[in-house]
C-alpha cells in the first residue's frame, strides 16, 4: 500500500521542472499527523516505504531520493543525484545536490549548502552558510557552520569543529597511496585513511607501521598547528 500520492492539481514550476504536493494516504510518524506534505517531482524521489518524508515547502525533484527514516522539510530543497536517508534531516533554507549524500543521524539545516561528491554523515551538522563540496567528508560527531567552506578531499570527523574557511587545511597527495591529511585546528587532529587522532599519535602510528611519508610531514603539520594557535 502506498503512504502518499501526488496531488496533481497542486503543483509549482521550478526551472522548468513541475513538481507537485504530496498527500499522507496513511498515518506514520514522520508524517506528524498532516495529511499534506511538501512537494517532489515523481514518487522515484520519495521512498513510499519507511517513514521518508517531505514536509511543508520543501522539494525534491531531478534524480534526487530521499528513503528510509529521512526528512527534507521547510523550505529545503534536494536536487541532483543526491540522496538523502537513514535518520539524515534537511531543513530550513538548506540545499543538497550534485552527488551529494546526507545519511545516518547527520543534519543539513540554515542556509547550508552540500554538492558535488560531498557526503555528510554519523552524527555530524552543517548549518548556518556553510557549504560542504568536492569530495570532502563530514561524519562523527563534528560540526561544519558560520562561513566555513569544506572541500575537494577535506575529511572533518569526530569532534572536529570547522566554522571557517582556515580552520582546516587539507595536504597531500602524499606517498605511493596518493593520501591526503586534513588537519583541524579546532582539536589539533588529523585525518587520513583510517586514523583519526592527535599529532603525536600519527607518530606513533606510523613509527609502527613504517610509514616513513607521513613522518617526514609531521614536522611540517606541527609548525602549522603552532602558528595557527598562537
Amino acid at each position: 500500500m502506498k503512504k502518499y500520492e501526488l496531488v496533481k492539481d497542486d503543483k509549482i514550476n521550478i526551472c522548468g521542472i513541475e513538481l507537485f504536493r504530496i498527500k499522507s494516504l496513511i498515518k506514520f510518524s514522520a508524517a506528524g499527523g498532516e495529511e499534506l506534505g511538501g512537494y517532489i517531482e515523481k514518487e522515484n524521489n520519495l521512498d513510499q516505504n519507511g517513514n521518508a518524508w517531505v514536509s511543508r515547502n520543501a522539494r525534491v525533484f531531478g534524480n534526487a531520493w530521499v528513503s528510509g527514516d529521512a526528512e527534507v522539510s521547510g523550505n529545503a530543497r534536494v536536487f541532483g543525484n543526491a540522496w538523502v536517508f537513514g535518520n539524515a534531516e534537511v531543513s530550513g533554507d538548506a540545499e543538497v545536490s550534485g552527488n551529494a549524500r546526507v545519511s545516518g543521524n547527520a543534519r543539513v539545516f540554515g542556509n547550508a549548502w552540500v554538492f558535488g561528491n560531498a557526503w555528510v554523515s554519523g552524527d555530524a551538522e552543517v548549518s548556518g552558510d556553510a557549504e560542504v563540496s568536492g569530495d570532502a567528508e563530514v561524519s562523527g560527531n563534528a560540526r561544519v557552520f558560520g562561513n566555513a567552506w569544506v572541500s575537494g578531499d577535506a575529511e572533518v570527523s569526530r569532534d572536529a569543529e570547522v566554522t571557517k574557511s582556515n580552520d582546516l587545511i587539507v595536504i597531500g597527495p602524499i606517498g605511493s597511496r596518493n593520501d591526503k591529511i586534513t588537519l583541524t585546528f579546532s582539536n589539533g587532529k588529523v585525518s587520513i585513511g583510517c586514523f583519526y587522532g592527535t599529532l603525536d599519535q600519527l607518530e606513533q602510528a606510523a613509527t609502527k607501521n613504517n610509514r616513513q611519508d607521513y613522518l617526514d610531514i609531521l614536522p611540517g603539520l606541527r609548525a602549522i598547528l603552532k602558528r595557527r594557535l598562537m
